[in-house]
C-alpha cells in the first residue's frame, strides 16, 4: 500500500524548508509526497528576498485536483501567507476527513516575515478547528494568545492549554527556542497527561527547515497508521538525527538546511 501526503505550503528556492523540506521528508520516511504551492518565494539560506503569493482560486483547484484523484492519508499545512489564502484554504478542506498537521509559519529562520500579522485571527478562527495539531514554537505560540512579543513562556504546557481553548484538537509546543542543553517537544491533549519528547540539544547554525520538517514527518506517521503520539515520536526522532547529520552537507552560507536523508546516505 503507497500512502500519500499532501503538503500544502510556499516553496523554498533554496531547498531546505517549506514545500522542497515537506517532500524530502516524506519520501525519507517511506511516503508519497504531493504538493500545493501557496507562495513561491525568492530564498536561500540567508534571506527571503522575494514572495510571489499564488491566487486563491489556483490554490483552490491544485488542492481539487489532487484530492479528487489521489487517496490522500494526511495533509500538512505550512505557509499560507495571508488571510485570503487562510479561508480558501479552510473551505477547500472542511469536509475532507483527513488527519491535518497545522504549522503555524509566521516567521522564516532568517527573520522574514512570511504571514501577515492580521492573518493570525484568521488561522485561528478558519484552520485551528479543523487540524487534528498544530505544531507552534514558541514565538508562533505567543503570537497564537495575542502576545505582542517574544518572551518565551514559563509554563509551556498552560500555553499549550490555552491553545487548545480556542479550538485545537491537540498542541505540540516545540522547544527549539527554549534553553537547557535538551530540546523538550510536549504534546498537550484534552483530558490527557502532557507527554514529552526529548533529545539533546545541538548546537549548529544549520536548522533551516526544522520545523516544516518535524510536522512533514508527523503527517508521514499517522498517514502510515501510526497513533498521534508514536507519530510525534518518531518524528522528533527522525529530526534529531537530521539536525545531528546538518554539518555534514555544505549548503550555502548562512542557516544550512538539516539533513534529511540523514539515514539513507554514506556520511
Amino acid at each position: 500500500m503507497t500512502h500519500i501526503v499532501l503538503t500544502i505550503a510556499g516553496s523554498d528556492s533554496g531547498g531546505g524548508a517549506g514545500i522542497q523540506a515537506d517532500l524530502k521528508t516524506f519520501s525519507a520516511l517511506g511516503c508519497y509526497g504531493a504538493s500545493v504551492i501557496t507562495a513561491v518565494t525568492a530564498q536561500n539560506t540567508r534571506a527571503v528576498t522575494g514572495i510571489h503569493a499564488i491566487p486563491t482560486a489556483l490554490i483552490q483547484a491544485q488542492i481539487e485536483a489532487v484530492l479528487s484523484d489521489l487517496r490522500v492519508d494526511a495533509i500538512k499545512i505550512g505557509m499560507l501567507g495571508d488571510s485570503e489564502v487562510i479561508r480558501a484554504v479552510a473551505d477547500s478542506l472542511r469536509t475532507a476527513d483527513i488527519p491535518i498537521i497545522l504549522d503555524p509559519v509566521m516567521v522564516a529562520k532568517s527573520g522574514d516575515r512570511l504571514l501577515q500579522e492580521d492573518a493570525v485571527a484568521a488561522l485561528i478562527s478558519e484552520l485551528l478547528p479543523l487540524a487534528t495539531l498544530v505544531t507552534p514554537n514558541l514565538p508562533e505560540a505567543i503570537a497564537l494568545l495575542g502576545g505582542s512579543n517574544n518572551d518565551l513562556p514559563d509554563d509551556i504546557p498552560a500555553q499549550g492549554e490555552a491553545i487548545l481553548a480556542k479550538g485545537a484538537r491537540a498542541v505540540l509546543m516545540k522547544g527549539g527556542h527554549a534553553d537547557g542543553a535538551e530540546c523538550v517537544d510536549q504534546l498537550i491533549q484534552a483530558d490527557r497527561p502532557v507527554r514529552s519528547f526529548t533529545s539533546a540539544r545541538i548546537d549548529t547554525p544549520n536548522t533551516h527547515g526544522t520545523g516544516c520538517t518535524l510536522s512533514a514527518a508527523i503527517a508521514a506517521g499517522l498517514a502510515q497508521g501510526l497513533s498521534l503520539e508514536a507519530s510525534v515520536e518518531q518524528a522528533h526522532r527522525y529530526l534529531a538525527g537530521a539536525i545531528r547529520a546538518a554539518d555534514t552537507l555544505q549548503i550555502g552560507r548562512g542557516h544550512g538546511p538539516v539533513h534529511h536523508f540523514h539515514h539513507l546516505w554514506n556520511l
